[in-house]
């Protein structure tokens, strides 16, 4: 950590959802927050609530190409459980561990500027992107880093007609670290780490190392996607991305603390 940027974490469903995982969790990045000069924001997916609650309504729904094909009729609810249900819930986590959360949604206060996706093969839907142009600070979350507290940003974005938007929170994690300038991008997944050939944790990559992993086959299987992501964010945010296990709150602790834990991919 190069300088008192702000530390902008990314955590999953799974962390989130996990009875076990997440109370320790929320301790580390409680913790974090309030030892970190620049604070932390936090951006949270929440896939899997959303699939049991369009499940329970009869909602069919489809992925291509990794995205959730997002029709107008399905936003609403998609929304009603990422920047209601989960977000409030880790809001109210954080809460009640001494630290002052804000539940935010991309769009508010222009945090993250967004636009529909296109470039795709298929329709698919209000799935939306990070806009080229968002690259300047964000008053918002500035202001309230400032005082302390802690943004909690679902992946929830507007077009500037004011439609929601389902955005991939990876892409969301990296678009808000490039805009403020963080730190670091913390990417918590179910992994340590890239692992090498010996099941050992990978400490540093860079895109190129990335890439010649996957060629000579130490990189395989889901790893693969999230290798290549963590490099895109790594080279979209500017900043260095560091994959982290959100199944071992004690990872979070110790990298936070300084002692190396995870993989470091440094952008291009």
């Amino acid at each position: 950590m190069t300088r008192a940027g702000p530390i902008v974490i990314k955590v999953g469903g799974t962390a989130v959802e996990d009875e076990r995982t997440a109370p320790p969790l929320w301790d580390a990045v409680a913790g974090f927050h309030r030892s970190h000069p620049g604070g932390v924001v936090l951006v949270h997916g929440g896939g899997k609530a959303v699939d049991r609650h369009l499940e329970r309504l009869g909602i069919v729904s489809e992925r291509r190409e990794g995205i959730r094909i997002t029709p107008p009729e399905h936003m609403d609810e998609i929304a009603a459980i990422l920047a209601g249900v989960v977000n409030t819930k880790i809001v109210a986590a954080l809460n009640t561990r001494a630290v002052a959360a804000v539940g935010l949604r991309l769009g508010d206060g222009g945090a993250l500027p967004t636009e529909r996706a296109t470039g795709y093969s298929f329709d698919p839907g209000c799935v939306g992107r990070v806009r080229a142009d968002a690259t300047d600070g964000c008053g918002l979350l500035e202001l309230l880093l400032s005082n302390r507290y802690l943004p909690v940003l679902s992946s929830i974005g507007m077009d500037a007609e004011g439609r929601l938007l389902n955005v991939n929170a990876d892409d969301a994690a990296a678009g808000v670290a490039g805009r403020l300038r963080a730190s670091a991008l913390v990417l918590l997944t179910d992994v340590p780490g890239v692992l090498d050939g010996s099941k050992r944790v990978v400490p540093e990559l860079t895109l190129r190392g990335v890439e010649g992993l996957i060629r000579d086959g130490t990189i395989t299987g889901g790893m693969i996607v999230k290798a290549r992501a963590a490099a895109a964010a790594a080279g979209r945010s500017g900043v260095p991305v560091v994959i982290l296990s959100g199944n071992d709150a004690s990872a979070l602790s110790s990298w936070a603390g300084g002692s190396p834990r995870g993989t470091r991919i440094l952008p291009s």
